[in-house]
């Protein structure tokens, strides 16, 4: 685990890639949106039922990634991902970096929405569990751009855990473009199974106010 955490920021902080960073018109990412809202909420709260995590409250410069990412096909690719697939012809509508920028500074305007518990993790037992997360997405699960780690705290634990489950399976992370979801997989590998993973995410949501 120590190991982990040394390679884990030695490798952030000597070799963090350029990060896009939204500088987009929120009026015209209001109309753009639309489409995202029938999946994603028109508060960008999120939807279980359609498997859409909650956008409002994440930092702009990692949706702006993600949805790179699903563009040029580097997430959504492997056929395991359904929802990754489901979401990639979504992110193409958005024909230029403009209109990435432009949805995702009107999402910034979005207040936060607190996501209800729906899984049965207990917090005590997350607590340590997250102190190798702490490293890059803060103690407050806050993110950390420098370390190219997005907000956890707000978001739908159902998602985390789904998310989680994806990258210790190889379903995310698994292309070599994608840089930032490697860094990852060996972090959600020491999860050893389900329920550590309940555990960790109910410690997260313990840390939204």
């Amino acid at each position: 685990m120590k190991q982990l955490m040394v390679w884990l920021a030695g490798l952030f902080a000597a070799g963090a890639l350029s990060q896009a960073q939204a500088g987009g018109d929120a009026a015209a990412g209001k109309v753009l949106y639309t489409p995202c809202a029938a999946c994603h909420g028109q508060q960008a709260e999120g939807n279980p039922a359609l498997n859409a995590p909650a956008l409002a409250g994440q930092e702009d410069w990692y949706m702006v990634r993600q949805l790179h990412l699903f563009k040029s096909g580097i997430r959504g690719a492997d056929v395991q991902d359904t929802f990754g697939q489901q979401m990639r012809p979504m992110a193409m509508t958005l024909t230029t970096d403009q209109s990435v920028e432009d949805v995702v500074a009107y999402i910034r305007t979005l207040p936060p929405v607190h996501a209800e518990p729906t899984l049965d993790g207990k917090p005590e037992n997350g607590k340590d569990r997250y102190a190798l997360c702490a490293t890059c997405h803060g103690q407050q699960a806050e993110g950390n751009r420098a370390y190219n780690a997005p907000r956890l705290a707000h978001q739908h634990d159902w998602y985390l855990l789904t998310q989680l489950k994806h990258f210790k399976a190889g379903i995310r992370g698994q292309p070599p473009r994608d840089t930032y979801g490697m860094q990852m997989r060996p972090v959600a590998g020491t999860l050893a199974d389900e329920h550590a993973m309940q555990d960790v995410i109910a410690y997260i949501k313990s840390l939204a106010p």
